[in-house]
């Protein structure tokens, strides 16, 4: 009986320091682990995911753990794990909801290709899977664009935070929550879809922000004087919708055949080419006064204007000697 008794003690001994071992040593992940818990995980299949990835000794001290001590629930999430931690260190990162945040930077001018990009590079799902949103999601801009064939224009620039637990729609549909908030605080009520086109085309020419206006200019003006619009990046995005981007313009290129090139159609293109900034979005609602009718760049990152194609002659012709001499 004795020898029993003192087996039984040994058992539970050696379980409990077991326990404790298995409670309170580090444990260090190897490399960066990254763990994605989805709401609706059961405690088990949490504890699992965590033995799985080398971030705690055993899954079953973690349950026993959790049922000894019934504290916070544990916060769905992906949560990244790179530094030696013991299981209740563990325990209570996922009960404070301590999960990983991937940024997501959507620059002034960037199409939805780049976009979709961006959000593939961050580890959000693929840029196939975005693009698809952005053309079968139209609804979420049916009362801005009734008429979009995508949501480009309206995924709005900024730096934007996100978790794996979110979707692709999820992502899109922040962007263009964004543009709402953007629009309504400028008074862009009307003429929506013209406005961000134009908009798009300004922010893909021009840089400089005191320029932005002067651009819109332009092309204000030759619309008004029925001429052709004749915008570079219209024939680029009209390229990238095909897949027959090369990464440069030619000659050839300007002939195009799509309703986006503004070489041979004239107005504005059928929607937005890229994703503008709050900038160009005023600057389009409110183009500068001039009777500008061309411009090209002058060499240093800013552009030179002119009236009349004689003038406009002259620049290009100086452009290109600048050109030149690098």
């Amino acid at each position: 009986m004795r020898a029993l008794i003192t087996i039984v003690l040994l058992a539970a001994l050696a379980a409990g320091c077991w326990f404790a071992w298995a409670l309170y040593a580090p444990v260090t992940p190897s490399g960066q682990q990254f763990v994605l818990l989805h709401a609706g995980y059961s405690t088990h299949r949490i504890a699992h995911e965590l033995q799985d990835a080398g971030v705690i000794r055993s899954a079953r001290a973690f349950l026993i753990w959790r049922r000894l001590h019934r504290g916070h629930s544990l916060k769905a999430g992906e949560y990244l794990f790179e530094k030696p931690a013991n299981m209740l260190d563990v325990n209570d990162r996922l009960a404070r909801g301590d999960i990983y945040i991937r940024t997501v930077v959507v620059p002034e001018g960037f199409t939805m290709f780049d976009v979709a990009q961006a959000v593939e590079t961050a580890g959000l799902g693929s840029k196939d899977d975005f693009l698809k949103v952005c053309i079968t999601n139209t609804e979420m801009i049916h009362d801005l664009a009734p008429d979009a064939a995508t949501l480009e224009g309206f995924l709005f620039p900024n730096t934007y935070e996100f978790t794996r637990t979110q979707s692709v729609q999820d992502i899109a549909g922040t962007m263009v929550r964004q543009f709402r908030q953007v629009a309504k605080e400028i008074g862009l009520n009307d003429n929506i879809v013209p406005t961000v086109t134009l908009a798009s085309i300004v922010e893909k020419e021009t840089a400089v922000p005191e320029e932005r206006t002067t651009v819109a200019s332009v092309y204000d003006n030759r619309a008004r004087r029925n001429m052709l619009l004749q915008a570079d990046p219209s024939v680029i995005y009209a390229e990238l919708l095909q897949g027959a981007y090369t990464g440069a313009l030619h000659h050839d290129d300007m002939q195009f055949d799509s309703p986006y090139n503004t070489y041979r159609h004239a107005g504005l293109p059928p929607g937005p080419i890229a994703n503008p900034g709050k900038a160009a979005l005023e600057a389009a609602m409110h183009p500068a006064q001039t009777d500008y009718l061309y411009f090209v760049a002058d060499g240093s990152g800013h552009h030179k204007f002119s009236r009349n194609l004689e003038e406009h002659n002259h620049n290009v012709a100086a452009y290109r000697k600048i050109m030149q001499r690098r």
